[in-house]
């Protein structure tokens, strides 16, 4: 059977128009990857999604002319991470998490899903807590990171770490550092009023162990003591 776009079906027709389409869309027409954010550098695009990326996108415009892929750039990044001032030089494709973990060696926050499904990667940054695997460690230049690391006063544990202990708010502690980083955010954010509120704001981070009462029981008690 010939394959001409005249005698195709419709509803494959529609579907080939449908790819090259968002391969316009995407790409340009279609532009390489390199071009792609070279051209979005110098638009009100930039804009649109934030100061942040555009100042990414910017850096990676001017490594375009490079010989390697704008993908595989290394870019320098300043930041603090647990009241110490860091400098890398960081993959722009490498997650917060990965940076952490990999480059880092801070591995108290754990990768679970890596979807942000989960919260077992949850850290604080400027002090507000996110899902640490679908951030992009380039967009946090100058920021302020704190890890389950960086939450202990030398020997002595953060109130909510004390009370995760008490109350024995853990069983195999693979979600453990995301609950606690989420749970002093939460204490912050003042979503502590009531069971159901504690469990609402705190249900990004899953515990496949089901030591949720327990979560929740130290959540209170931190909260109390930190009144």
């Amino acid at each position: 059977m010939s394959s001409s776009g005249d005698e195709l079906p419709d509803e494959e027709r529609t579907l080939r128009s449908s790819i090259a389409l968002d391969e316009i869309l995407i790409f340009g027409s279609p532009e390489t990857r390199r071009r792609f954010l070279k051209q979005v550098a110098g638009t009100s695009a930039v804009i649109a999604v934030g100061p942040r990326l555009g100042l990414f996108a910017q850096k990676i415009s001017e490594t375009a002319g490079a010989s390697a892929p704008a993908s595989t750039a290394k870019l320098p990044l300043q930041l603090k991470i647990n009241g110490k001032d860091v400098a890398v030089e960081v993959d722009t494709r490498t997650t917060l998490l990965d940076l952490l973990r990999e480059d880092l060696h801070l591995t108290g926050s754990k990768k679970g899903c890596d979807h942000g499904q989960c919260g077992a990667c949850t850290v604080l940054v400027n002090g507000r807590r996110i899902n640490s695997c679908l951030s992009l460690a380039i967009v946090h230049e100058g920021d302020e990171v704190t890890t389950i690391e960086g939450l202990a006063n030398g020997e002595q544990l953060h109130p909510v770490q004390a009370a995760f202990v008490e109350h024995d708010g853990f069983q195999c502690g693979y979600c453990t550092p995301g609950q606690i980083c989420s749970a002093v955010a939460c204490i912050k954010e003042g979503h502590v009023k009531s069971d159901d509120e504690i469990r609402e704001w705190m249900s990004g981070n899953l515990c496949r162990c089901g030591a949720y009462p327990n979560i929740v029981d130290a959540i209170k008690d931190a909260a109390a003591k930190s009144a």
